[in-house]
C-alpha cells in the first residue's frame, strides 16, 4: 500500500473510521435480523467497505451519489445518520421514510444521498439527471453513480455512460465488481477480463483498480471526480472487491452453495478492515491505543442508534396512505386515481 502525501493524518484515520462504520452497523443489523428486529432480509456489504470509503472520501458534502440495493455503506459514507437508518431498517417512524422504506430506500437529499434503489442499475439515469442539473446551473457539483457487475448488463446502465458522454456531463460511474451477481459468477456474465475496457466504446476514460485498497480506490476516485469538475465528463471505474458473506441475510437459511470456502479465506485475507489499519500503525499514524479508541467511538455511535430506533415509534394505521400521491400543481387537493 503506497502512502498518499495528499492526504492528511487525519484524513487516513477517517477512511478507517467509515469502514469501521459500515461493517460494524452490517453486523449489528444481521444481528437484529436474526432477533426479527429487523423484517424481511437485508443485502450486507461486508467486504466491501473500501469502496464506499474511498470514494466519498473525494467528495464534497454538495456532491450527489445514488445507491444500489446494497446501499448501506455508500450511505454511511456520504454521512448518513445511522439513527434514522437503523429507525427505517426497523420499520419506525423515525426512520428516514418513517418506517416505509426499508433497507433499500434510504435517502437524504440535504447530504446528496439520491437514495438507494432496488431495481438493479437504476440508480445511472438518476446520476445523469443530477449531474445534467449541475451543469445547467453552472455549479461544478459532480454526480457518483454506484452500481455492481450484474448493473453493468443493464440496458439502463449503457443508456446512461451514453448519455454522459455525449453531453460531457460531471459524473462518475463505480462499477463495484464483486464477482458475482446474485450466485451467478462474472465469467458467465462478460466475456472481458476487465469491465472498465467497456468505456472506450463509450468514449470515456475505463480505469480498473483493486476494490480491496481503500487508498487506491481514493486515488482513482479524486482523479475522476477532479476531471469532471473541470467540466472534462464522465468517467467509468470499475473495483475489483468481495462480499465476505451471501448476497443476503437469508442466503444462510436457505442453504444456497455457489462459492468454495477457499476462495472466501483467500479473499477475508485481504480485508480493508484488517490490511489498512495495519498499514496506518506501520505509517505511525494510527497506534494500537488510538485505534482502539475510534472502534469504541464507532461502537457508542451504534448503540445509540440501535437505542433511538428502538425508541421511535411505529406508524400509525391511519397514515398508511400518506405519501401515495405528490400534490402536482400549488394548491390543488392531492387525489389518486
Amino acid at each position: 500500500m503506497d502512502p498518499r502525501p495528499d492526504l492528511r493524518p487525519e484524513q487516513l484515520v477517517g477512511l478507517y473510521r467509515t469502514m469501521r462504520l459500515i461493517r460494524r452497523f452490517e453486523e449489528r443489523v444481521v444481528e437484529l435480523v436474526n432477533r426479527d428486529e429487523i423484517p424481511g432480509v437485508t443485502h450486507e456489504y461486508v467486504g466491501q467497505e473500501a469502496v464506499a470509503a474511498g470514494v466519498s472520501g473525494a467528495l464534497r458534502s454538495d456532491d450527489v451519489i445514488t445507491s444500489t440495493h446494497r446501499g448501506h455503506g455508500h450511505i454511511l459514507a456520504k454521512g448518513g445518520d445511522p439513527r434514522r437508518m437503523m429507525a427505517e431498517l426497523m420499520g419506525r417512524r423515525g426512520g428516514y421514510n418513517r418506517g416505509r422504506g426499508g433497507s433499500m430506500h434510504i435517502a437524504d437529499l440535504g447530504l446528496g444521498i439520491y437514495g438507494a434503489n432496488g431495481i438493479v442499475g437504476a440508480g445511472a439515469p438518476i446520476a445523469c439527471g443530477a449531474a445534467l442539473a449541475a451543469k445547467l446551473q453552472g455549479s461544478d457539483r459532480v454526480a457518483v453513480a454506484f452500481f455492481g457487475d450484474g448493473g453493468m448488463n443493464q440496458g439502463v446502465v449503457h443508456e446512461a455512460l451514453n448519455l454522459a458522454a455525449i453531453w460531457r456531463l460531471p459524473v462518475v460511474f463505480i462499477c463495484e465488481n464483486n464477482g458475482y451477481a446474485i450466485s451467478a459468477p462474472i465469467g458467465q456474465m462478460a466475456a472481458v477480463e476487465r469491465l472498465a475496457d467497456r468505456a472506450a466504446g463509450y468514449g470515456m476514460p475505463g480505469e480498473w483498480v483493486d476494490g480491496m485498497e481503500v487508498l487506491a480506490v481514493h486515488e482513482a476516485a479524486a482523479g475522476a471526480v477532479a476531471r469532471a469538475r473541470r467540466g472534462e465528463g464522465p468517467t467509468l471505474i470499475e473495483c475489483r472487491t468481495y462480499r465476505f458473506v451471501g448476497h443476503f441475510t437469508a442466503e444462510r437459511v436457505l442453504g444456497l452453495r455457489y462459492r468454495g470456502e477457499e476462495e472466501i479465506a483467500a479473499w477475508r485475507e485481504r480485508d480493508p478492515l484488517v490490511t489498512y489499519p495495519r498499514w496506518l500503525e506501520t505509517q505511525g499514524v494510527l497506534p494500537p491505543t488510538d485505534r482502539a479508541r475510534v472502534e469504541a467511538e464507532v461502537e457508542a455511535l451504534l448503540e445509540e442508534a440501535i437505542a433511538f430506533a428502538r425508541q421511535s415509534p411505529w406508524p400509525e394505521p391511519s397514515e398508511a396512505l400518506e405519501g401515495m400521491y405528490a400534490v402536482p400543481y400549488p394548491g390543488l387537493p392531492a387525489r389518486g386515481w
